[in-house]
Order: structure tokens, then sequence, then C-alpha cells
């Protein structure tokens, strides 16, 4: 066909059942992300056919825009599991691009469509993570949006789209730790490839569907289903319909404007698990979906946004941590700091990291996905400063964790992170390599610059505005003259390494923020060679915009 028209919509509608059918127990098989409770597959298959059910039981004229927007509000009212709530997103991306008053689709308009189809998907998801469904999307809306599309059929789009979306499949396990620990594709791409692949059938008129791999590359064949008495209760599905969201004005009756009440629902459920989804029909209707171990706080934060029904709660019967398919991926380390810099520099490591903004705390959500996403039993969590630290100290107990061996190692300052992550070894026993990251990081002693925003009463003395103060473990110790430039910077600098080099100190590591002189690392380099040779100093860029250099002395 070289057009999609509501007749083909129907079509493709029962080649999604049938497909998902047949793939349903495979798909069930590879889910091990978030939580491998073995579900993927049925939570799709529940949900394209309650789609499908209700553009059956609805008489749609020949306006493929309305035909899409039925099958659209049939997933949102059926969506099982973060990947239904997906897939229902994905075709209310369709309906929308589509609109009302349009026959059919051709070429260039199903690229669009599925262009659209990302976008809202996407935006559903609190916290879109790589290497699962999201990203094998996000492929074929890259791959159909170049120029090659312009001239294309509507059936030449949808072999590209499900092509690309099986190349997006097989990177998968590359993208998430968790995957190429199972050695498995992820569970919800491969089910939107055979989405995919059924609308590429009805198009070309083909009868069967292409066969693809479930495993990643020297992955294994399956992940083995665990016997029932085996699994626990990892923590709670909560998924809700949400109509009658309440108005963005005057929410709270104080005759103002309050924030989005669905961006408020979204904070509130990301801290109380992962797997946030609110996903809407287009037509008012919310299905909310979130992995908690509080069922009640889930609701209510549905009653503060509007009017939650159909709530349906079920337990997460997770089982237990598969067998790793390559040796050493039983455990993980992993850090959260401020700044992408400074995370571009560990994740050079190998290490996964969260970056979160200067001043900012991660919600629950983003530590579950950072600890979860490993696919390991055994994590040790390396944050970078104090209230990292505290905020990695509160998810080590989540519920959504039970089943995993959660150590923070505590860190005042990321200088003390790249202290632990030097002497991190993968041979050692786990234990053993805990000890010595944790000894590494308690070790190292943190300095640091900063400019005073305000004046200000120390130990010290007085700071006035726009004083260098020299900080170590956290105590001002100097007040030198601003402004900071980089003869200020570089005395009040060697002034604190002094303090800190007098107690004893071979390693000084220096990570720079964006307000440090150019060269003042090199510059650095040179005095210390000259009056402290025994020294020896490394140097990155931070991107720090709180403090002007960070300082450690090991």
């Amino acid at each position: 066909m070289a057009r999609v028209d509501a007749a083909a919509v129907a079509k493709w509608a029962d080649a999604c059942v049938r497909s998902l059918d047949v793939l349903c127990a495979d798909i069930n098989g590879i889910n091990v992300y978030p939580v491998a409770d073995s579900d993927t597959g049925s939570n799709l298959l529940y949900t394209v056919t309650g789609a499908r059910d209700a553009l059956r039981a609805e008489t749609v004229s020949a306006d493929v825009g309305a035909a899409l927007g039925v099958l659209a509000r049939g997933a949102v009212r059926a969506a099982r599991g973060n990947s239904g709530v997906i897939l229902s997103q994905v075709l209310r991306g369709l309906a929308e691009s589509a609109g009302p008053g349009r026959e059919s689709l051709d070429g260039p308009a199903l690229a669009d469509a599925l262009t659209r189809a990302d976008s809202v998907a996407t935006a559903a998801v609190a916290r879109p993570v790589e290497g699962t469904m999201l990203t094998v999307l996000h492929a074929v809306s890259v791959t159909v949006s170049e120029p090659s599309a312009a001239a294309a059929t509507a059936a030449e789009v949808a072999a590209t789209a499900a092509a690309a979306a099986a190349t997006a499949l097989e990177r998968t396990p590359a993208q998430l730790p968790v995957l190429a620990s199972a050695g498995v594709v992820d569970a919800g791409g491969r089910g939107l490839l055979a989405v995919l692949d059924a609308l590429v059938c009805v198009l070309t008129g083909r009868t069967t569907e292409p066969q693809h791999t479930l495993t990643a590359p020297r992955g294994m064949a399956n992940v083995p289903a665990a016997p029932l008495e085996l699994m626990t209760v990892q923590a709670w599905e909560v998924m809700y319909l949400l109509d009658g969201v309440n108005s963005l004005d005057d929410v709270n009756g104080t005759g103002g404007t309050a924030p989005d009440p669905l961006a408020r629902l979204r904070a509130a459920l990301s801290e109380l698990g992962d797997s946030v989804t609110v996903a809407g029909d287009g037509a008012g209707s919310y299905a909310v979906h979130v992995h908690c171990g509080d069922i009640g706080a889930a609701i209510e934060a549905g009653l503060s946004a509007g009017r939650p029904h159909r709530i349906r709660v079920e337990p997460l019967l997770a089982h237990p941590p598969p067998e790793p398919a390559e040796p050493g991926r039983d455990r993980a380390v992993v850090a959260v700091v401020h700044g992408d810099e400074l995370a571009a520099l560990i994740h050079a490591e190998g290490v996964r990291v969260l970056a979160v903004g200067t001043g900012e705390v991660p919600n629950a959500e983003e530590l579950l996905g950072l600890i979860t996403g490993t696919g390991a039993a055994h994590v040790t969590v390396l944050p970078g400063g104090m209230e990292l630290t505290a905020a990695a100290d509160r998810i080590a107990g989540h519920a959504m964790l039970e089943e995993r061996d959660i150590v923070v190692v505590p860190c005042a300052s990321p200088v003390q992170v790249l202290a632990a992550l030097a002497v991190h070894d993968i041979a050692r026993r786990t234990n053993d390599d805990v000890v010595a990251m944790a000894e590494a990081a308690a070790a190292t002693r943190r300095g640091e610059l900063r400019v005073a925003d305000s004046e200000a009463i120390t130990w010290v003395g007085r700071a006035h505005t726009g004083d260098v103060l020299g900080l170590v473990d956290g105590e001002v110790q100097l007040i030198g003259p601003g402004p900071a430039t980089a003869d200020n910077v570089l005395a009040a600098a060697m002034d604190v390494l002094g303090r800190m080099l007098d107690l004893g100190g071979e390693l000084v590591t220096v990570l720079t923020g964006t307000a440090a002189p150019p060269d003042i690392g090199a510059v650095l380099g040179l005095r210390l060679r000259a009056e402290r040779p025994e020294v020896e100093l490394v140097c990155y860029s931070s991107g720090a915009t709180d403090a002007v250099l960070l300082i450690g002395v090991e």
C-alpha cells in the first residue's frame, strides 16, 4: 500500500494482537528491566487487545486520524505495565499527527506521525532510560526523518522503521547493563518491533513476520523462569486512570496560578519509586503508572491531581537476580555527582553515573534507575557530596531494592569519589573492594576555593562579597582578597594546599570549576614542582559552578 487508511489501521490492530499473542511467552521470558517480573509480553498483548476491541466497538468514519484516535484511547484505558502505557502513547502520537479530516497517510505523513509518536511517548515518561523501548522508538524517529522518506510510500517508510527498530534493539544490551548481564535484548523494544513488523505486513501484504533474536551477543538463550516459591514481592505496581485533572488556575483556592498538576503528580510519584508514566489519551483522561513501596501514597498523589478510578495494584514478583552472562557482572559501582563534565570523567572509567544540577538532589526514581539499571545484585554507591550521600542513604532501604545488597560509601566531595574509584578492583572480593574504596575516600582530605556571594562572619574573620574563601574539610581556613583573578586564585590555592600537605600527602587532585582562571592547573603544577617536588598533581575540569577549585590530598 502506498497509503495508510482507516481500513489499514483496523487490519494493523488485528495483526498486532496476533503477533503479540504468538510472541507473548518469548517477550515475557526476556523481561529483566525495570523489574524481572516476566509480564512485558502479557502487558503489551493486553494493551493492544483493548485498543483493537475499542476500535471494533465504535463505528469510525473513513478518517484515518479518527481511527487512530479510537485506537489510542482504547490503549490508554486498557494499558498494563510501563510498556503498555508507552505503547498507548505511540498510538496517541500517530493519531495527533494524522489529525482530523484526513482520509489516509502517505509515506512522508507516516514518517511525521512516527516522529510525533516518539516525542509524545518520551514526554509521558518521567525518566527515560537508554536501552529501552523508548530508545528503539527514537531510533525509528531519527531514521524516518531522513530526506529519503520524502519520496517513499507508506509501506517503504514502515519497512524502514522496522529495520531501524531491529538494529536499535540489537544495541540495547550495550546501552543498559542489566540487559547485558542477563544476555538479552530489551523486552519492550522487542514488543515495539513486533508492532512495526505487523504494520509492514499489512501494508505490503506479507503474511509472515521476520524472526529476530532475543539474545545479546554471547548472551543466554533466555532468562530462566524461577519457580513461584522463589519469587518475592519486591514492591507494588500501582496503576489507575485519572480524570477531572484539576485546573491550572486556583488549584489551591488561593486565586493564583498553581503549578501544572500533572507535573506535580510526576514529581510526587518520582519520590516514591520508579517507572513513572503519566500518559494522556488526548481526551482528558490519563493512565498513571508507578512501581513503589507505598500504595496509599501513590493513590493520594492522584487524588491531589484529579479523580483516580479503575485502580489496580499488583505485586511485583521479582526473580532472584539471574546468574550473570559474564564474570564480574554480579556487582557494580555507581556514582552520583553534580555536573555533566565530572560525570563524563567518571563515565569514561566505565562507571555508571548520574549527573544532577548544582545544588540539586536526585529523586528516588533517578537513584533507583541508576542502581537497578546495573543488573547487579551488589551495588556500591559513590555520592559526590554530603547531600548526595544523604539521598543515597535514604534510597538504600527502598522496597524496590530489597533483593539487592546496596552499600553507600560516604563522600563529602567529588575528589573522594575519584579516590575511591582509583582503588576499585573488580578482581577483589566484594567486601574487600568496598572496604578499600571506603578507606580511600575517608583518607582523602578535601579542600576548595569559593567566591563569597555575600558578607559573612567565619572562624577566621569577616568575609566580604567577592572574597576568595579557602576551605579545608568544610571549614573556612583562609579569606583571600577578591576578585578571583588568576593571581588571587593561585595564591589562595597554594595557601590551602600548604595547610593540607603539611599533614602529609603524595597525590593532589584538583577539579576546576567554570570560574577557574585558564591554565590554573598547569600553573599550580609548576609551583608545586618547585616547592614540593615529592607531590604529584592531577587536574581535571569539573564544570562546577559553585566552587572555583575542588582539591583532594591523598
